[in-house]
């Protein structure tokens, strides 16, 4: 399509680069975001909202929180950061091959993230046993908190305001939140989306668009390879003992047959590589297969199809699961994963008793805010922000507060 800048038609809202299927979400049919503004020239706004995520503080201090292993551990693991820049890529991929919309895939993979703790689920598991009095804490809820509410650098709404559906596909890509009868309230829902649905319906009884269903099956892709990989490398386990599963074992067979003696490194990369590939390819014969069969003819019904469409086959699902049994014994608990985790217990409760008991410990900005609920007579809505602090931190910053408020001697910077 050429591009002509006297005619609205051709401004960049209106059309895509790439031929989309029926089912796919456009971005010239969006269900808009909760404030009107002007679209772009030169983006969809599905485009707009990959940037604004990208360009979040929130998306950059991802570069400093745990995957698994802590920023300190060395410089090749991966951070939260660069597993979601994999998570956006294999996404991509998957989108062009469904023709669906590849910008929103990106969106929603990019910004799935954006409410991890520092120190990865250990430190969610810790600041929810904090928050089980409060309201409760959730990373997923908390990517949707930021994403309406705590980034706030518009002046004129707080959040990015973000399309209904990148909204959507974060809040519900891993499948529906509610039941059929159930009712949208806030006992059975978390803060963030208790409240983004009171002012925008995401239909929570339903099933995400195909491209959030991709960006859930590209995360679990990304991670179980590149766990492999940084566990190999941090010396937990060898090539000799994924071998014994089968989701590895035959990859690694065949690599060795077709080039004979590798060095490891090398070895181990093109196994991932094909492993990774395999998992891309199984989830594209199924998703295809899935589609034949329900022939939606339209997001909608891709909403209402009653199924996760963007599937493993239960081949590779079993497969998946011997790997996931594997890596859960030999790395997550691990003996120094777990001393990681023995301080994660100590540093984070730390952080929220003193910052609870005393707000006053907070930084400037954050004691307005505070204050702005009440201070010392709203307890709840004190812990809600004391839970967004901690929860915003990067693993090298939580240590440093830790540091700061706990450790005997005099900071003079």
């Amino acid at each position: 399509m050429s591009y002509d800048s006297s005619d609205d038609s051709s401004l960049a809202y209106n059309y895509c680069a790439l031929p989309l299927a029926s089912y796919a979400c456009r971005p010239d049919r969006s269900r808009g975001r909760l404030i009107d503004e002007p679209e772009s020239l030169h983006r969809t706004a599905f485009q707009r909202d990959r940037d604004r995520i990208i360009h979040s503080s929130a998306f950059r201090r991802l570069k400093y929180k745990t995957q698994v292993f802590v920023y300190h551990d060395g410089d090749h693991y991966r951070t939260r950061l660069t597993h979601t820049l994999e998570v956006a890529q294999i996404a991509r991929t998957i989108a062009r091959c469904l023709m669906v919309n590849e910008d929103l895939a990106e969106a929603v993979a990019l910004a799935h993230d954006l409410g991890h703790t520092p120190f990865a689920h250990m430190g969610e598991d810790v600041l929810k046993e904090c928050m089980e009095d409060w309201g409760g804490f959730a990373h997923n809820d908390q990517s949707l908190r930021i994403l309406t509410t705590l980034e706030q650098t518009y002046p004129l709404w707080n959040g990015l305001n973000l399309t209904w559906e990148t909204l959507e596909g974060v809040a519900k890509h891993n499948g529906p939140l509610l039941k059929k009868r159930q009712a949208v309230s806030r006992a059975n829902l978390p803060i963030a989306l208790f409240e983004l649905s009171q002012k925008m319906d995401l239909e929570l009884h339903n099933y995400a668009s195909i491209e959030a269903q991709v960006a859930a099956i590209a995360d679990d892709i990304a991670y179980n390879n590149h766990d492999i990989q940084d566990g190999i490398s941090a010396g937990y386990f060898t090539l000799e003992d994924i071998s014994e599963l089968k989701l590895i074992g035959e990859t690694l067979e065949d690599v060795r047959k077709t080039y004979g003696d590798l060095p490891k490194k090398i070895l181990l990369a093109e196994t991932i590589r094909r492993t990774l590939g395999a998992m891309v390819e199984d989830v594209l014969t199924v998703s295809k297969a899935n589609l034949k069969r329900i022939k939606p003819d339209s997001p909608q019904d891709v909403a209402l199809a009653g199924e996760q469409i963007v599937t493993f086959s239960k081949g590779m699902n079993a497969k998946v699961a011997e790997l996931r049994k594997f890596l859960f014994a030999r790395m997550y608990r691990h003996y120094e994963i777990e001393r990681i985790a023995l301080k994660v217990r100590k540093i984070i409760p730390d952080l929220f008793s003193a910052f609870m008991d005393h707000y006053k410990l907070l930084p400037e900005t954050w004691q307005a805010k505070v204050e702005q609920v009440g201070g010392d007579k709203n307890k709840k809505a004190r812990a809600r922000i004391v839970c967004d602090y901690i929860a915003g931190m990067t693993d090298r910053y939580a240590i440093r507060e830790h540091e700061k408020l706990f450790d005997l001697y005099w900071d003079t910077k």
